[in-house]
């Protein structure tokens, strides 16, 4: 269902600031499931968590959740006005950093999307940027994703993220893309694969293509292999289930050589031979174009250095 939640809410009541903190303990609650799993997290007792609950009800006229034995449910009118809450959150927050980054802070929340499977890189220079970024800007919060590509820059263009960090096959519009360096892949098998153990100088690459493959769907157009796929070939999402269709010695795969370099040294994943599949991708920090709040160019700056 498509609606504006603030109209809705504004046609129940105007806001103060008693409702925002009703509406704090709401969000708690839906977030945690119930009232018992939101104790820790707001410091409140059940009864005093519940009591809350009946006031934002009684407030805003409308049934907001059924709590018992079958356990905690929003209603329909509850799913709304946990929307209102979530954006009224999202805003207080937002407008609340603004204000303290005109004392030249570095502070806010700053929300960080990268791609899986990079922690085994060893050109990753990520968690040194973010340990500098945590010692410079201590009063900043930062928030990691691991997200497909599509979603990070989706995500970044509609402000759901600030930054991401990965390879991109299909760009958007209106994102600066900044390269650090390349990501080299290579065709592997598993041990229970019929290539594994066959000697280099019989494997031809035309041999590799009448067994099925594990491909990542958002390589469709960067993957350099031109036939027709295997009618048993499977996609995925990300490299952790590519991986694991590889090892299953079912697939053939084109896998990053940082995330297969343990497998292959316990020799449950061979590198094929080079063939013309294997490819090199950019690694690359994703933000919008045009001017940034200060929290994001600083991180910004602090990993391009890394690079430099």
């Amino acid at each position: 269902m498509q609606f504006d939640t603030f109209v809705v809410f504004n046609a129940f009541m105007r806001i103060s600031g008693s409702d925002i903190h009703l509406l704090s303990v709401f969000d708690s609650v839906v977030r945690n499931n119930g009232f018992s799993a939101a104790q820790a997290e707001l410091g409140l007792s059940q009864p005093t968590i519940s009591n809350h609950i009946t006031a934002l009800e009684e407030r805003i006229g409308v049934k907001l959740c059924q709590r018992g034995r079958r356990g905690f449910l929003l209603t329909e009118k509850g799913q709304m006005v946990h929307e209102v809450a979530k954006q009224l959150m999202d805003t207080l927050s937002e407008q609340s950093d603004h204000l303290t980054a005109l004392k030249g802070s570095l502070v806010g929340e700053l929300k960080l999307a990268t791609v899986d499977c990079i922690a085994s890189d060893e050109n990753l220079k990520l968690p040194d940027a973010i340990r500098i970024f945590s010692n410079t800007a201590s009063a900043a919060r930062l928030r990691l994703f691991v997200e497909p590509p599509q979603s990070i820059l989706s995500g970044i263009a509609g402000g759901a993220f600030h930054l991401g960090f990965g390879s991109f096959d299909n760009r958007i519009q209106g994102l600066r893309y900044e390269t650090l360096y390349t990501e080299s892949h290579s065709l592997y098998c598993a041990k229970d694969h019929p290539l594994f153990g066959l000697p280099s100088s019989k494997l031809k690459q035309d041999m590799c293509y009448a067994y099925p493959w594990a491909h990542r769907g958002y390589w469709s157009r960067q993957r350099k292999k031109s036939i027709k796929m295997h009618d048993l070939d499977r996609v995925v999402l990300n490299i952790e289930a590519q991986i694991l269709l590889v090892l299953s010695g079912s697939y053939l795969g084109l896998l990053p050589d940082h995330a297969a370099q343990q497998y292959v040294a316990a020799e449950r994943l061979r590198r094929l031979p080079e063939t013309e599949d294997d490819f090199a991708c950019e690694m690359q920090l994703v933000s919008k174009s045009g001017p940034q709040p200060k929290i994001i160019d600083k991180f910004r700056e602090i990993l391009k250095a890394e690079y430099a």
